[in-house]
């Protein structure tokens, strides 16, 4: 997929991007691992036949990781893209300028995924070719199969894939039940902006209930007043005023039994307001305890990704305990087959004699 005959320097892909590594405390933060737009790049290094991502920010790497077949790179937004790597026990995320630049490094990303797996496929089909000619006699020795120790190394690498098989399939748990808790907490942000905002809106509306019940009560009072008022003229006839007063009064007075009508139209708007307020405050609720449930997933997640990881570590124990019986075993074996050789030079010159 790559040509192999690359320099160990020259990349193979390159393109520039925000880094960013996760927070090793929480789990959940980025930390920022440079201030501007670096260049991140494919390398392929031809000595030990395998495909890295470096980028160098100033004097230092602030990536250097070894792509290995498991890795996978997820898109958490339309700029944003992320991938684990445990041998350096930490999640790198990457800050493109454009969706187009994530798509590039995506598809390039699995390229070279690919790429490292054949690399590994071809790495192991020699490792078993030079053990095959180690264990083979120089001179036509008797054939010898030792079969205890074949089953212990095929069952280890068998394993081995299991392990790796199962401590994938649990990263991959834990990268969509981050996304699912990023989703979750930029939702219960909107909420809590959205919480805010209706408070306020709550409070400068209780704020005009007070002043609008005050204005409520005057103008029943300034109603009652009027009223007693017509009532008085009508009661007193010819010593109250003209007709033209009392069309005057009565139409103040309607004019402000309108303005009750308004006012009381608009407290009845505000309490419906009111009522949108609680429903918000249920779904924000509702949006914190889901928020809660997806850490106690994670933090599960988390403990069973540890226990996986500590169980590799023994299987690699193993492995290499067997690896080392192995090879003891063979030169053993080289020495029994030394011994057999100068045996039969032994008794071939005492034939011809």
């Amino acid at each position: 997929m790559f040509p192999h005959h690359r320099e160990r320097d020259q990349p193979i892909f390159s393109t520039r991007a925000h880094v960013f590594q996760i927070d090793p405390a929480t789990k959940r933060n980025w930390i920022p691992a440079s201030k501007h737009a670096v260049n991140v790049s494919f390398f392929y290094d031809a000595n030990r036949s395998v495909y890295r991502i470096i980028s160098v920010g100033g004097t230092k790497a602030i990536i250097n990781c070894t792509v290995t077949p498991s890795m996978t790179f997820t898109k958490t937004s339309q700029k944003f893209g992320q991938w684990a790597d445990s041998r350096a026990n930490t999640v790198y995320g990457l800050g493109f300028a454009t969706e187009q630049q994530l798509h590039q490094f995506s598809e390039k990303f699995k390229e070279v995924k690919d790429a490292a797996r054949l690399a590994r496929g071809k790495s192991q089909d020699k490792e078993l070719v030079n053990t095959a000619l180690t264990i083979a006699a120089p001179q036509s020795p008797p054939v010898m199969c030792v079969n205890g120790p074949e089953d212990k190394l095929y069952r280890s690498q068998s394993a081995d894939i299991t392990l790796s098989s199962e401590k994938e399939r649990i990263k991959k748990m834990l990268s969509e039940g981050s996304i699912c808790d990023m989703n979750l907490e930029a939702e219960l942000f909107g909420l809590q902006d959205s919480n805010s905002k209706l408070v306020a809106a709550l409070h400068e509306a209780n704020a005009n209930v007070e002043q609008w019940k005050k204005q409520l009560a005057a103008y029943q009072e300034e109603t009652e007043r009027l009223r007693e008022q017509v009532a008085d003229l009508e009661a007193h006839g010819a010593q109250g005023p003209s007709d033209l007063l009392k069309d005057e009064l009565t139409q103040s007075l309607e004019e402000l039994e309108a303005l009750l009508k308004a006012k009381d139209e608009e407290i009845h708007i505000l309490q419906s307001k009111k009522a949108e307020y609680h429903e918000m405050e249920h779904a924000r609720d509702e949006a914190i305890r889901r928020f809660r449930e997806m850490e106690m997933r994670n933090a599960e997640l988390e403990r069973r990704i540890q226990n996986t990881e500590q169980n590799l570590s023994n299987s690699l124990e193993e492995r290499d305990r067997m690896d080392t019986e192995i090879q003891r075993a063979i030169e053993i074996l080289d020495i029994k087959i030394f011994d057999l050789n100068d045996l039969r030079q032994s008794l071939v010159k005492l034939l011809e004699k």
